[in-house]
């Protein structure tokens, strides 16, 4: 069964970068879609980013775009998500979801979700 494990988050003053990783477990990563999403204060789960299953395309959420880059190395189960040019707006828990095949990252009919890497921008 698949297991998703979130990490990298932490404090960043504004303008700093982080990378986060979702690293897989349970079964090849790259059979999978992977979505990243966040949570952040006052608002809905917001979906962030999607990267193919072997990294050919990728799709961002304005909110983030020209910011934020995701990429995958199969080879090691993981999938990334480097933030730069960070502001407080994108405070908040951030989280991986795999999809199969036949579903996109906007389906809702994620395989499985991480438990999420909270990340906090501020001075």
């Amino acid at each position: 069964q698949l297991q998703l494990v979130e990490s990298g988050g932490g404090l960043v003053q504004p303008g700093g970068s982080l990378r986060l990783s979702c690293t897989a477990s349970g079964t090849t990563l790259d059979y999978y879609k992977i979505g990243w999403f966040r949570q952040t204060p006052g608002k809905e789960r917001e979906g962030i980013s999607c990267i193919s299953r072997f990294g050919i395309s990728t799709t961002y959420s304005d909110s983030v775009k020209g910011r934020f880059t995701t990429s995958r190395d199969n080879a090691k189960n993981t999938a990334y998500l480097q933030m730069n040019s960070l502001n407080p707006e994108d405070t908040g828990v951030y989280y991986c979801a795999a999809f199969r095949p036949g579903d996109s990252c906007q389906s809702g009919r994620q395989a499985s979700w991480g438990q999420g890497t909270a990340v906090t921008v501020s001075s």
